[in-house]
């Protein structure tokens, strides 16, 4: 029995509706704060009076780029976290400067998390013809061997997100690696994001018979912020249609054995084939994509994974979603969804 939202997991709904919705490390920002006469300043373009919060804001936002870094949490997921990071020339170099351990990301973590590279490693990245090559110090070797898919996993995600990287080389001490340093994991002259991340082969038999595919669930705990994983899932080489295999994986959601839950309801399914067209994918849910029947909304942790889910599908780049053939649909605010949903251009952002 798969961890959807029936039994028990119908009691936590309105958590999460709450939850990932309000809290920052939902997929969007929609935190909301009471402020009780905060202090004013005059703004010397408009005129208009503005309060110093956010002047300070704006001042920040200019100075800083928001980034995503892959790091581990508490149950040693590799998660994306969008951090504000200083602006710099070399964005790809930062971002993996960031994710040293004790290093400049320290007074920055999440709770929970943790960086995924060793302490003093030194790096540099030279990016050339939508190949990023990195190449490490000796520190780098310096790692717990149950960590070196994770570190493998986080720096190609973490450098993929920009769009001049298409593919990752490694190398250490200026000779190129074949191979990861401490357990020789085999490393390909091109990584990408087809190597996975969180990879879950449970109840896979025969591996060489099925093909990747990444589908987000949700992780966290129910006393602190919710946020996005990506978890790359088996299916069966005779599967044709990667997109219903990705929503097959989404309702049923991940492992028993896992501490990732999904909104789903066990009994939603697609009523046909999906369809695309320029890059937007239609989906035809039957009702149980609803997360209330009374109301007939669509929960927003449903159709955030979903958007996450699909738009790492090669092409897609919008989502459509239809109930028995017909669109807008309402979001749990009571709001029609009357456009395409696209992916937003940072996963888990905002603060803790």
């Amino acid at each position: 029995m798969s961890k959807n939202k029936n039994k028990a997991v119908i009691l936590v709904s309105a958590m999460f509706a709450s939850s990932v919705l309000l809290s920052g490390c939902g997929l969007f920002n929609t935190e909301t704060e009471k402020k009780i006469d905060p202090p004013k300043s005059v703004s010397m373009d408009t005129g208009k009076t503005v309060s110093k919060e956010t002047v300070a804001k704006t001042e920040n936002a200019k100075n800083t780029i928001k980034t995503e870094l892959y790091l581990i949490d508490k149950n040693g997921y590799v998660v994306p976290q969008t951090i504000a990071l200083p602006k710099k020339s070399s964005t790809a170099t930062q971002a993996l400067e960031y994710l040293v351990d004790n290093g400049p990301v320290e007074d920055m973590l999440p709770n929970g998390f943790r960086a995924v590279i060793p302490a003093e490693t030194s790096l540099s990245v030279n990016i050339k013809d939508g190949v990023a090559h990195v190449d490490f110090s000796k520190e780098f070797k310096n790692y717990q061997p149950e960590d070196e898919l994770k570190i493998l996993q986080s720096i190609t995600w973490t450098l993929t997100q920009f769009d001049s990287v298409k593919s990752v080389q490694l190398s250490m001490t200026g000779h190129p690696l074949t191979e990861m340093p401490v357990n020789g994991t085999p490393i390909s002259d091109h990584l990408t994001r087809s190597i996975g991340i969180n990879i879950d082969t449970t109840d896979v038999v025969d591996i060489t018979n099925t093909k990747p595919v990444t589908v987000y669930y949700i992780g966290g705990e129910k006393e602190g912020s919710y946020y996005y994983v990506p978890v790359t899932r088996r299916v069966s080489n005779n599967v044709t249609d990667n997109i219903t295999a990705a929503v097959n994986e989404l309702i049923e959601g991940p492992s028993q054995k896992s501490n990732l839950l999904s909104e789903f309801m066990s009994d939603a399914k697609l009523l046909e084939a999906p369809k695309v067209e320029n890059g937007q994918v239609t989906l035809n849910f039957n009702e149980n994509i609803y997360g209330s029947f009374e109301e007939k909304e669509i929960s927003q942790a449903v159709l955030n994974t979903l958007v996450l889910s699909l738009t790492e599908q090669p092409g897609i780049e919008k989502v459509a979603i239809e109930v028995k053939g017909k669109a807008g649909l309402k979001n749990e605010q009571g709001k029609k969804i009357s456009e395409p949903v696209t992916r937003p251009e940072k996963v888990n952002t905002g603060s803790f």
